[in-house]
């Protein structure tokens, strides 16, 4: 009973940026967990790549291309995922840029490339796929917080802005949304390793970030599908607003020495 609770079997997933980082190892967790997941981005040899591995898995799949920019994009492609397989029961938004400068030299073209791609794109992909599930009356959300949500880094305003931006919605959303049948939730990984951060980590900032991690070390990110398959899955049906920390005890940490 317990397993099936973890169970996606039958169920279709769409991971928005879902081709690359923490949206691949979501995309492959959730087929593995049995959901048939189409995986989607802007760049088409990285969706063709990941669609291969989800068919190599026996799931089902689409090779789509997304623009979380274009609401038309995002829009063409719940139809297609709709006309394919029927309905649409988990979306996770995965998309996401970061760029670190101090904020009295940042352009408003990098203030807006980022709040865009990882705060405005999960309203559009939010709204253009809810309101399929609101008509089903049922449908999980989960967007992709940070620790950033919670506390400040050093000269990433923007990206610090978009991800307390993602907790605050996942909030409002989970309110609006419940009486439909929706839950909205958000995941807030630790330090993880991806291209986004690699170089990053390499300076002082990585040895601080293990430094405050009471585990001593980063996150691998199949650590994260634990809790993508949970706030997907049966086992969470009354967890709803709640931002999930898989941070090897950063948030709960003080002093460490």
């Amino acid at each position: 009973m317990a397993k099936n609770l973890f169970s996606l079997e039958g169920r279709v997933a769409v991971v928005v940026g879902g081709t690359s980082g923490i949206g691949r190892i979501l995309s492959l967790g959730l087929a593995d967990a049995g959901a048939d997941v189409v995986a989607t981005a802007r760049r088409v040899p990285l969706v063709e790549e990941v669609a291969a591995e989800i068919e190599a898995k026996g799931r089902r799949t689409l090779l789509l291309e997304t623009d979380v920019l274009d609401r038309q994009s995002l829009t063409g492609t719940c139809d297609a995922v709709l006309k394919a397989f029927g309905h649409v029961d988990i979306v996770v938004y995965c998309a996401g840029v970061s760029k670190r400068v101090p904020t009295v030299d940042m352009s408003d073209e990098d203030w807006h490339r980022i709040l865009d791609t990882n705060l405005t794109g999960a309203v559009h992909t939010y709204q253009v796929f809810a309101r399929p599930m609101i008509a089903r009356r049922s449908g999980r959300l989960i967007g992709i917080a940070s620790l950033s949500s919670f506390v400040g880094l050093h000269e990433v305003s923007a990206y610090t802005a978009s991800k307390a931006g993602i907790a605050g919605l996942t909030r409002a959303l989970a309110v609006e949304w419940a009486p439909h049948g929706l839950t909205v939730n958000a995941i807030a990984p630790g330090v993880f390793k991806t291209e986004l951060n690699a170089k990053l980590l390499e300076g002082p900032r990585g040895q601080e970030f293990l430094l405050r991690t009471p585990m001593r070390r980063y996150g691998h990110l199949d650590e994260l599908v634990g809790a993508a398959v949970f706030l997907a899955s049966d086992a969470s049906t009354f967890v709803n607003g709640h931002i999930l920390a898989v941070d090897g005890g950063f948030l709960a940490s003080g002093v460490n020495q």
